[in-house]
Formats: C-alpha cells, sequence, structure tokens
C-alpha cells in the first residue's frame, strides 16, 4: 500500500480560521493521511490566509514567498493557498505565484480535498486540535451582513450562514468527550447567530442547551456585535456557573461622529446604555473590547472623547487598532488623511490608560480565590487564566507551584499582581 502524503496546514490570521484548518486536517487524519504542524517536513502545504488588513495581507505574501521557494527547491510536492486573502485576491496573484498548485477562497474544504485525494468526498466533521486540548473554538456563523465602512469582510465572505444548532451541540459534546473543559464560541458576529435560518436571534438559546452538556466546565462567547445586542441572554450569563462571566463586544469607538462614518449603527448614548445594562445585569462581568484609531474622519476632539470614556468607564480587557485604509471598503472613499504618527500616538495613550485600568482591577484581585485553568508551563512555573480571560489576548495567571497539571482547573488564592498578570506563589 502506497504512502499517503504528509500534509501541514499553516494557519495565519484569526481564530476563525484556526477552526477552518482544524476541520481539514482533521478530515485528512480521518483518512489516513500523516498530517503534521511542520511546514518545513511535509509534502503538501496549505496556507490559510488571512485578508482583513495590510499588515495581514503582508504576512501571507511574505510566507507564501518562502513556501514557493520551498516548492522551487523541491522540497514540496504541493503547495496551495486557502482562504480570505486568496478569496479577495487570487485574480491578482494567480501570476505574482506561479508555483502555487492552486488558489481556493473562503469555502475550500471540499474543493482541496477533491483536489488532493482525487475522489469526490463527505465531510465528516472531525477536527485535528491547534490548540491545547483542554479548550477549542466552535465556530457558530460565517459571514457578515453588517457593511461596516473600514471591514472588507461582508464583500468577500457574503452575509451570515450559521450553523445549525444540532450541528454545534453534537461538534461540542464531541471536544468535551475528548477532554476540552473551555468552549468559545466564535463568529464574524455571535449576536446575530440563526438569522439566516429563524428569522431571528437564536444566540441564548444555543448556549443554554451548550451550557447543559455533561463535563463543559466553561463556556465563553466571543465578538458579540453591540446593534441589536439579546439582553435576554445576560440572564442566562449570569444564571449559568458555567458560562464565563465575560463577554467580547468590539464597540470600535465611542464618537457619535465617528460611529456614524464608521457605518456601525448605533450612537453613543446607545451604545453606553447597552454597556451599563450589561454591568447592571452582570455585576462581576468582564467586558473585553476593541476600539480603532485614526478614522479618517476622527478629529482631535473625537479622540479626548474616546480617552476620556475608556479612562471613565473601565474595561476589564481592551485591544486598539490604528484604522487600516482596504481598498474596496465604504471608508476608502475618504482616504487615510490622519498621519501615522498620530495614529500611534493615540493608540499609545488609549494603552497606557488601559494599563493603568488593569493594574487597578488586578490589584483588587490579591487574597481573592479564583479557579485557574493551566495553560502551559514555561520554565518552573506554570501560566495559566481566570475566567474572566480568553486566550491568548487576555491576561495570564503566573503560578509558582510544583507538579500541576497543564489543563486541569484550580482553585488558588491569588497572591500579587501587576498590570496583566495575576501572581500565586
Amino acid at each position: 500500500m502506497l504512502q499517503k502524503d504528509k500534509i501541514c496546514v499553516l494557519t495565519l490570521g484569526c481564530v476563525k480560521n484556526i477552526v477552518d484548518s482544524e476541520k481539514l486536517l482533521g478530515y485528512f487524519e480521518a483518512k489516513g493521511f500523516p498530517v503534521t504542524d511542520n511546514p518545513n517536513n511535509t509534502d503538501i502545504l496549505i496556507i490559510n490566509t488571512c485578508g482583513f488588513i495590510q499588515q495581514a495581507i503582508d504576512e501571507n505574501a511574505n510566507y507564501i514567498n518562502l513556501a514557493s521557494k520551498m516548492k522551487q527547491d523541491e522540497k514540496l510536492k504541493k503547495l496551495f493557498v486557502v482562504g480570505c486573502f486568496s478569496e479577495r485576491f487570487k485574480k491578482d496573484f494567480k501570476n505574482r505565484f506561479p508555483l502555487i498548485d492552486n488558489f481556493y477562497g473562503t469555502n475550500f474544504h471540499k474543493s482541496i480535498i477533491d483536489d488532493i485525494t482525487k475522489s469526490k468526498t463527505e465531510l465528516i466533521g472531525e477536527r485535528h486540535l491547534l490548540t491545547p486540548k483542554h479548550y477549542a473554538y466552535l465556530k457558530i456563523q460565517d459571514g457578515c451582513e453588517h457593511k461596516c465602512a473600514f471591514c472588507s469582510i461582508p464583500y468577500f465572505k457574503g452575509g451570515f450562514v450559521s450553523e445549525t444548532p444540532q450541528s454545534l451541540i453534537d461538534e461540542a459534546q464531541n471536544l468535551i468527550k475528548n477532554g476540552t473543559k473551555e468552549i468559545i464560541l466564535i463568529a464574524q458576529d455571535t449576536t446575530s447567530y440563526g438569522i439566516d435560518f429563524a428569522n431571528k436571534q437564536v444566540l441564548p438559546k444555543l448556549m443554554e442547551q451548550i451550557s447543559e452538556l455533561d463535563g463543559l466546565h466553561w463556556l465563553r462567547l466571543m465578538y458579540a456585535f453591540p446593534r441589536n445586542f439579546p439582553l435576554e441572554l445576560l440572564d442566562l450569563i449570569a444564571k449559568k456557573d458555567n458560562i464565563a462571566k465575560y463577554i467580547d463586544l468590539p464597540i470600535q469607538h465611542i464618537s457619535s461622529n465617528v460611529l456614524k462614518f464608521m457605518g456601525r449603527g448605533m450612537t453613543k448614548q446607545q451604545t453606553l446604555k447597552l454597556l451599563y445594562k450589561i454591568r447592571e445585569k452582570v455585576p462581576q462581568i468582564a467586558i473585553r473590547t476593541t476600539l480603532i484609531v485614526g478614522f479618517p474622519n476622527e478629529t482631535e476632539e473625537n479622540f479626548r472623547e474616546l480617552l476620556e470614556f475608556v479612562t471613565e468607564f473601565q474595561f476589564e480587557r481592551l485591544g486598539v487598532f490604528e484604522y487600516s485604509a482596504e481598498k474596496g471598503t465604504p471608508a476608502f472613499a475618504y482616504g487615510d488623511p490622519i498621519p501615522s504618527e498620530i495614529k500611534k500616538d493615540r493608540l499609545n495613550q488609549i494603552m497606557l490608560a488601559q494599563q493603568e485600568i488593569s493594574k487597578k482591577k488586578n490589584k483588587q484581585m490579591v487574597n481573592q480565590e479564583l479557579e485557574i485553568i493551566i495553560d502551559s508551563k514555561q520554565g518552573n512555573k506554570f501560566i495559566g487564566r481566570t475566567t474572566f480571560d480568553a486566550p491568548e489576548i487576555d491576561n495570564s495567571v503566573i503560578i509558582y507551584k510544583k507538579n500541576l497539571e497543564i489543563g486541569q482547573i484550580y482553585k488558588f488564592k491569588i497572591s500579587g499582581a501587576s498590570e496583566y498578570d495575576l501572581i500565586v506563589k
């Protein structure tokens, strides 16, 4: 029997891409193909790309160049590019990267499997986790219909396409059976889940059904769009012990002037009303948000309004991005009039303010006993997270203890704190 080619998927971009790669690898693994995470020791390399902003586009091109050199040197039998970058730019890049065997867009699974296996296939729903097995992302929906002025995603991904509730429950059940303790719900907009098949938001019902699965310790919600947020979801988060008291709600800005030009469909007053309602309904919740500075019509006054708001509201977790003018988006017509150095200065001012907020909130945790999930070991210390933190992007807990097990959840008393870390000694 001939040995099947070894396959590696190199995943760039967001966690939604991680899930797509996991499903692709899961299929090949279930069909007897050897899979590897080492792109330097594989027969077939599949690069799963991001096409969101220029920085990601440049990163894609860099990796594709490196892989093309490997193909030229006959270190690869086949080279494929899939995902958002490929969907958005494949016509432009076919000539630039002639050694790529094929480009596939965002709905690539069946096509590339047929190409590699040379047969028509039925997808089987397996996953080869690229995360530690104790946490996993569950992509509940793809696409977006919001048409935010700065975002290209709806133009190459299309509208909402939700997974069926039963398929998600089955997938969650399989993850838990294989050792997953924390499931993280993701989509372009999780709060719109179900609108395409039920003509209404059904995220609260889905979350309740998943939370009732035996063996699930934490269920976490990411990428919740603020407009039309289903307030009944807050009662569920408050009621269910295994739903993390955490929500990721990207507001992007607080100035009504900027929000209007961003096409967010909300005013400052509507945004504030929602944020304070979340705090009222779930007082212990950690709210994460993301902001954009340097949008074309952001005046110095608009920025000061944003900085003052960040200082006053005091988000538990916060990220900031500089505006990137993307061809094909409505905002591209506004140009990019704010100089890079001003964008960087505004970003730094926000992050310095948030650093002080984070330090203060972390110090309030000292002497509290908290549940901590262990993600990794580094030298003589373990790195974990509280229920208030998502993997990779939020705060960590540094634990100076022996004989802990990665993936397990322990209760520890917090003994110290810094800007972005809690300490257990």
